[in-house]
């Protein structure tokens, strides 16, 4: 595997994705299914109901992937907000938002705490703050 850096660093995941597809593929079938049954009282109940189920499940898809996000979130910001205490005896600055935060934690030890007084003073972007980050430090398992 080739060393992580900006360029290479977002992942994605296949099995989403493809989830994501199917249930769209399925949620505009549903659409047809309801427009062709329009006029047919034995079929409309079904028709709606299929829908009604499509939409329920692209919605169950989406919570639960941004549900998984969010607990990254949570450990991310625990993870740096001990790395900075570990390496200035203090909390990480309140400012921050969780976004930096998760942005921060590619900078290397030697630039992270400066990089962090950087973010807070200037407001910086999650993106700003990656391309500001001199020695990429990977991070393999966020997805």
């Amino acid at each position: 595997m080739s060393t992580q850096n900006y360029a290479n660093h977002a992942q994605r995941v296949p099995a989403f994705l493809a989830m994501l597809a199917l249930l769209f593929l399925t949620f505009l079938g549903s659409l047809v299914n309801l427009y062709q049954s329009w006029g047919d009282h034995q079929r409309l109940y079904s028709a709606s109901l299929i829908v009604t189920l499509s939409i329920g499940a692209l919605g169950a898809l989406f919570s639960a992937r941004i549900f998984a996000l969010k607990a990254q979130d949570r450990a991310i910001r625990a993870e740096e907000n001990l790395r900075h205490f570990v390496l200035t005896g203090r909390l990480m600055d309140q400012r921050l938002t969780p976004l930096q935060i998760v942005g921060l934690r590619f900078a290397a030890d030697n630039e992270f705490v400066d990089l962090c007084k950087k973010a807070a003073d200037q407001n910086m972007t999650q993106d700003d703050i990656k391309k500001a980050v001199k020695n990429w430090r990977a991070d393999t398992y966020r997805v």
